[in-house]
């Protein structure tokens, strides 16, 4: 039997702006939903995800502060540590030019027993050595035999005399070896000139390998040209170029971050070495430095999804509910809008039976009681008493009448069902009712109908008018299903329980399982393109429902449909 289902929620045919939320009688729920969703993740989730950007740029920010801060501190504490070697170096030797006369100094055996003291006293020392004015060796003690060279040409001898003390950039000079040479000049009582002067070897490389500066870090002296003083991991070896931009010369240490050749990035800092021409530069990695923040990078990341995820899965919940709940009362209050109407349209169907048959009735007593006349003028004339084919059509007349007077009393009776109060009624008496108005209907599709209720039923307990649009609909689909020649059954019996079970069966085409379990879903209609509400089950489910009754429906596909009612035979209680 083909059911009336439900016209199910209409898609948008649209994506753009000018696309409604409203389609036809329902809105566009799958757009609200998207809208909802859509909108309320995103006044949920951009606020996280701004503060997790920007705590994430702050901790950052903290984290490379912290980092150059601690390079700095390295610095600072590493160029002190090399300025004072070269000033305890300074005052060694301007306490043994102070403690010592020229002529001692200028003994070579008495220098070597300095050189000696010296060396068990502070170290560092490589060789010493007396220079007069003019820049002659006088004297000498060390490996390299440099007695009687004339330092007049080089740079630190012209600083020495200019300055009174110098300490040299790092220079090969005659022993074709890297060193620094510390010089002072100092004025004999006769005011004559000579410089004391030590050079020192190995030592700032060493102290500059103590330095902790760990991983791919590095720690090296530079002069003022950008010349290499020690060994440097990434710019080479002592005398090269190395190219590194070097800032101004200041009394405070100087960070920055400088990108390598090889696209390596470094923090830096920087430290001019005062009385000195060394600049101490400390190279940290900015890779390993952030290394441990990149690890908690991915694990922030990592939080940050699920946390979205939570977020957008309890928002997908809350919106699917709620457009749920909105459709649900979108679909009821379409469904009692259209019960509303389907009320009031057969409140007026039925005040127009009633005015039919009121106008018929007038005519019909006219002619029944025209033809009573014509039978009672019969009886006292003799010519007409014997006139059997009057006689005959005067009673044709008065049964015709009769007939159609039943008829007009059953549209009345049909037209007047306004009690609401449930009353005791005839089942059988009701489904006549019903089946008089859809006679005319079987005979044309050739449709037979088959009742069996018997007489002695008990009566049911209910309201006439809603027990007829029961079945009245339920019947209207049973036709709408059949073809012609079809068969209706309809059959009645009581139960173990206080109730009577209808069962009313059609031969027609059956619904498919798929279907089956939607038929009394308000709007699930499978004939919509044939003017279908998908009201008319949803309608007369709830009617049962208010008579206290119960309905379900077998069917298989080609072979027909059974509708069972189940109506009680007393008043039921509501829960």
């Amino acid at each position: 039997m083909a059911q009336e289902t439900n016209n199910t929620e209409k898609k948008s045919q649209g994506t753009g702006p000018g696309t409604k939320l409203l389609i036809g009688e329902f809105l566009n729920y799958r757009r609200i939903w998207l809208l909802s969703f859509v909108l309320t993740a995103a006044f949920a989730i951009i606020p996280v995800i701004f503060f997790a950007v920007l705590d994430y740029n702050l901790t950052q920010r903290s984290l490379e502060n912290d980092a150059e801060a601690r390079a700095s501190r390295l610095a600072s504490n590493t160029w002190r540590s090399l300025a004072f070697f070269l000033d305890e170096r300074k005052n060694a030797l301007n306490y043994v030019v102070q403690s010592n006369s020229f002529e001692q100094l200028e003994n070579t055996p008495q220098l070597t027993e300095i050189l000696d003291f010296l060396h068990e006293s502070f170290g560092g020392f490589t060789d010493i050595g007396i220079i007069d004015a003019t820049g002659v060796q006088k004297a000498y003690a060390g490996p390299h035999g440099l007695a009687g060279r004339n330092y007049k040409d080089q740079q630190w001898f012209k600083d020495t005399m200019t300055h009174g003390i110098s300490v040299s950039d790092v220079f090969l000079g005659f022993r074709n070896v890297p060193h620094i040479s510390i010089a002072l000049r100092h004025t004999t009582p006769d005011n004559t000139y000579f410089i004391i002067r030590a050079t020192i070897e190995h030592q700032l490389p060493k102290i500059l390998s103590e330095v902790k500066t760990s991983g791919n870090g590095d720690a090296f002296l530079i002069n003022a040209r950008g010349v290499l003083q020690t060994p440097s991991h990434y710019f080479g070896n002592v005398l090269e170029k190395a190219n590194i931009a070097l800032p101004l010369a200041t009394e405070q240490t100087r960070t920055m971050r400088i990108t390598l050749e090889n696209r390596q990035d470094l923090i830096a800092a920087f430290r001019h070495i005062p009385d000195t021409p060394f600049i101490l530069v400390v190279l940290k990695s900015q890779k390993e430095i952030m290394s441990p923040w990149h690890h908690s990078q991915v694990t922030l990341i990592q939080y940050l999804g699920i946390s979205i995820s939570v977020v957008l899965l309890w928002i997908w919940a809350v919106t699917t509910y709620f457009v749920r709940r909105l459709q649900l009362l979108d679909r009821k209050r379409s469904k009692y809008f259209h019960m509303a109407e389907y009320e009031n349209k057969m409140a007026s169907i039925g005040r127009l039976a009633a005015g039919v048959a009121h106008e018929i009735n007038n005519p019909l007593a006219i002619i029944n009681e025209k033809a009573g006349l014509i039978k009672d003028m019969a009886h006292f004339k003799e010519e007409l008493k014997k006139d059997t084919r009057l006689l005959e059509t005067v009673d044709v007349i008065l049964a015709s009448v009769k007939r159609c007077s039943r008829i007009t009393r059953q549209l009345l009776s049909f037209g007047r069902q306004t009690q609401t109060a449930p009353v005791p009624l005839i089942l059988k008496s009701v489904l006549d009712e019903v089946l008089v108005f859809l006679i005319k209907e079987a005979q044309l599709k050739n449709i037979f109908i088959d009742i069996d209720v018997p007489d002695d039923l008990p009566q049911v307990v209910g309201n006439r008018g809603k027990l007829q649009q029961v079945l009245l609909n339920i019947v209207n689909n049973a036709f709408a299903a059949m073809p012609k020649d079809g068969r209706l059954s309809v059959s009645a019996q009581k139960t173990d329980d206080p109730f009577v079970r209808l069962d009313i069966r059609d031969s027609g085409c059956g619904i498919s399982p798929e279907n089956l379990k939607h038929i009394f879903e308000p709007f699930f209609s499978t004939k919509t393109n044939q003017g279908g509400t998908g009201l008319g089950l949803s309608i007369t489910y709830g009617l049962v429902q208010e008579l206290g009754g119960r309905i379900n429906v077998e069917s298989k596909v080609n072979e027909g449909t059974t509708f069972i009612i189940y109506l009680p035979t007393t008043t039921q209680k509501e829960e």
